[in-house]
């Protein structure tokens, strides 16, 4: 019999924390990052190797997964050669379709694209399980409660979009480059695109509510909205933007602006036009920024 996911587990040598630490190590990335893979709040990873939390069996199963490797070893019960898969459970694990990180990540992309299609409140660990084709005892196996999946899920999403648009504005020429990429990453041409702004919009709401959901929607509005002011002020600075720019209150109505008409490329039904679909939002929104942050390029006259 399987322990209670939620259990939390004893480490009063510290030799648990210490394991994970090895893997992190092993992986090559900083622990933020670490925290992204296996869908762990950071300040919680961060907690749990200084001794002042206590993992759960659950987040050392997701641990594992990341790893590859049998939990066993983690717990100190298993060598860590044999906690190390054998071929043959690869080739099982790959036939199955599970992607890199395992099944952990494979339920919060299956979990992000329910909310997408269906809505926050409309998806059940049920349905999950049958998008994973697994049982929802493998799903509470690596997330117990069916709402600590749906945050983990939107955290990975929001996360997943924050390090996009991060690494594609890393080598633009000028702040200007910088924000029409930041322009087309959020125009939902894509499949993927229309359902990260499914989840967005849908946790706008809840956000309004004020729900533990929504307030993570909202940290993270305030962080794409820093982002753009930020992005902003280096215009200035550079001279590609007006110096009368305010960057925080042009950041403002321009996310204000991008949120608008994204609502209306996504309700606008099959065959509504041109004029509200993904191309017109972008024009729309590159003509705004031309007349109203862009230094205006020299009259045909000079």
């Amino acid at each position: 019999m399987r322990p209670d996911p939620a259990s939390r587990v004893g480490d009063s040598d510290g030799e648990v924390a210490a394991r994970v630490r090895r893997v992190i190590d092993t992986a090559g990335v900083s622990q933020r990052e670490f925290a992204r893979r296996i869908v762990m709040e950071p300040s919680k990873l961060s907690r749990s190797l200084s001794g002042t939390r206590r993992f759960t069996m659950a987040e050392l199963a997701r641990i594992a997964d990341t790893a590859d490797m049998d939990a066993a070893w983690l717990l100190g019960t298993r060598t860590e050669a044999a906690a190390r898969p054998s071929a043959v459970r690869r080739d099982r694990a790959s036939a199955a379709g599970l992607p890199a990180g395992g099944r952990p990540l494979q339920i919060v992309r299956e979990t992000v694209r329910l909310i997408a299609e269906r809505g926050f409140h409309a998806v059940r660990v049920a349905d999950i399980a049958e998008a994973c084709a697994t049982s929802t005892a493998a799903v509470h196996y690596h997330f117990p409660g069916r709402d600590e999946l749906l945050e983990a899920a939107v955290r990975w999403c929001l996360d997943e979009d924050s390090a996009h648009r991060a690494a594609h504005i890393a080598d633009a020429d000028d702040a200007a480059d910088a924000l029409r990429r930041l322009i087309e990453l959020r125009t939902p041409y894509t499949r993927h695109r229309r359902w990260q702004w499914s989840v967005w919009l849908d946790l706008s709401a809840e956000a309004a509510r004020s729900t533990a959901v929504g307030r993570l929607h909202t940290a993270y509005h305030h962080q794409w909205r820093a982002l753009v002011a930020d992005v902003l002020r280096r215009g200035v600075e550079q001279g590609v933007f007006r110096p009368t720019t305010d960057p925080d209150a042009d950041a403002l109505r321009l996310t204000a602006l991008i949120d608008g008409l994204a609502v209306q490329v996504l309700a606008a039904p099959p065959g509504a036009g041109a004029g509200t679909g993904p191309d017109a939002m972008r024009t729309a929104l590159l003509a705004y920024v031309d007349a109203t942050l862009a230094v205006p390029g020299p009259s045909p006259e000079d």
